[in-house]
């Protein structure tokens, strides 16, 4: 194998070897707190993705057969590898993306998990077996792999997200193929990497480059037997029915506008540190932000006045300085666009209690200071939108009933989050709002690795999600064995 160092071109990793993509198109890496190209992505052409397919069909015929315990040998090996470079990987993610070195350590964190929790597949992956089910018939189900799988994974989590899906894919039994946003590619590649050092056998773990069009030749693909998604409700939506009606297995996580509940009982300076820890963090790019603060009225202004105290005192900066708590967002484009929602929350009448936009922020590079409204109408376009930027909302409430209500008035319905010390409250919101990831005094609703990753309404398409169990049955097929042995 021959590997390549973090900041030359981009490469595709086929059957074994690094190649370039074939493509006369591509686009330079950028790092957002610098606004210097780092590195160069070419994209990927059919014909890239048809040589993958063949490799990973190849692959797949004799991995399949491998036995499950020596299936997860290289994923000890990865898990192992993963937490010796996560210092480096982190310095990678942060160059690329922008965030914050503790935030790059913590998202690598969790991909490991997932790495771990697939070590247990010989357990998760079990059917069941029956002796008598009927007279002289004795039944067993059992899980079988399919072939090869496609993740297409978003900008916001490069080094996690891949981590999602690679992991129970190999582990199972099929071959997995990777095509990284095409902003963020360097993080993925540095995993794949690790991963043919880590002892998979070439076309089991492999890696596409490109945009729209090799995403397209993904979902097309006969040899593809279902594809993974993370990306905005537009294009999962796009995803998902283009990749079903082509025969696949598709599950395709979407956008996300997710609220925080502070009730009138809530701890409202503890509340106020975790909503603007979940609105901020990752600069607001991620589809477990809180970028709604669903407040009840009696306590509101005093909620304000915390935040806004906290808001004040974030340092904004390159993700590698020391103290720094927001780094800048992904892309001068998306900083515009942003931006142009700030403005819109001023044009629909909010009250802009902190205007990032005046915020001490290095000149240089995509930065924009967190940015928080009050007084905002629930159905307000900063209120409804996925801005996906470090954009705050905060909405008066009646009451607690009427609290539920504005959440579960949400297109969405990813998460959200709620802030009491009321038992009945916490109930009530456990079982009456719209969401499939429910946090209770915490800022983020964050699955274990060892749970799925819900999602419902415009949040998710597909039946099964990331992570944990759901994982097995979307990577495998059930067969029941219906064996009758009579006595001679």
């Amino acid at each position: 194998m021959t590997e390549s160092t973090p900041w030359e071109d981009v490469r595709n990793y086929v059957d074994g070897e690094w190649r370039a993509p074939s493509g006369d198109d591509g686009r330079d890496v950028v790092d957002s707190a610098s606004g210097e190209a780092v590195t160069h992505v070419g994209f990927s052409t059919d014909d890239d993705v048809d040589d993958a397919v063949a490799a990973g069909q190849a692959a797949f015929e004799e991995w399949r057969e491998t036995p499950v315990e020596e299936r997860i040998q290289p994923l000890f090996e990865l898990k192992s590898l993963l937490e010796h470079h996560q210092d480096d990987l982190a310095e990678t993610l942060v160059r690329e993306h922008g965030k914050t070195f503790d935030e790059a350590k913590g998202e690598l964190r969790r991909g490991i998990e997932n790495v771990e929790v697939a070590c247990g597949i010989p357990s998760m992956m079990q059917g069941g077996h029956l002796p008598n089910a009927a007279p002289d018939i004795d039944e067993t189900a059992v899980r079988k792999p399919l072939g090869v799988f496609a993740a297409v994974t978003p900008f916001n989590f490069p080094g996690m997200i891949p981590l999602w899906f690679m992991p129970y894919a190999v582990a199972t039994g099929n071959a997995f193929l990777l095509k990284p946003s095409e902003k963020t590619p360097v993080t993925a590649q540095r995993i794949v990497e690790l991963a043919a050092e880590a002892g998979f056998p070439d076309g089991v773990v492999q890696l596409v480059n490109g945009s729209v069009d090799t995403v397209n030749a993904i979902l097309g693909h006969d040899g593809i037997e279902g594809v993974s998604f993370v990306g905005s409700t537009p294009v999962a939506k796009h995803v998902y029915e283009t990749a079903a009606a082509n025969g696949k297995r598709v599950q395709a996580q979407g956008g996300a506008k997710n609220h925080v509940v502070v009730a009138e009982s809530a701890d409202l300076e503890f509340a106020a540190e975790q909503t603007v820890g979940s609105a901020f963090a990752n600069t607001g790019q991620r589809c477990l932000a809180n970028p709604v603060a669903v407040v009840d009225d009696a306590v509101y202004d005093e909620f304000v006045d915390r935040l806004v105290d906290i808001v004040a005192d974030m340092t904004v900066g390159e993700g590698m300085a020391d103290g720094v708590e927001m780094g800048p967002l992904v892309s001068d484009d998306h900083r515009e666009t942003v931006e142009g929602y700030v403005e819109m929350g001023i044009d629909e009448g909010a009250t802009l209690l902190y205007d990032g936009r005046d915020a001490d922020v290095p000149e240089e590079g995509s930065f924009l200071g967190p940015t928080v409204f009050g007084d905002v109408d629930p159905d307000a376009t900063v209120a409804c939108d996925e801005i996906f930027g470090p954009v705050l909302a905060l909405v008066r409430a009646d009451d607690f009933d009427d609290a539920v209500s504005i959440v579960n008035r949400s297109e969405f319905g990813n998460a959200a989050s709620l802030f009491t010390d009321r038992g009945a409250d916490a109930r009530r919101f456990r079982h009456e709002v719209e969401a499939g990831n429910l946090a209770v005094n915490a800022g983020t609703a964050a699955p274990m690795a060892f749970f799925h990753f819900g999602g419902w309404k415009d949040s998710f398409f597909g039946d099964l999600h990331a992570q944990g169990e759901d994982m097995i049955h979307f990577y495998t097929d059930a067969a029941v064995y219906i064996e009758r042995w009579p006595d001679a």
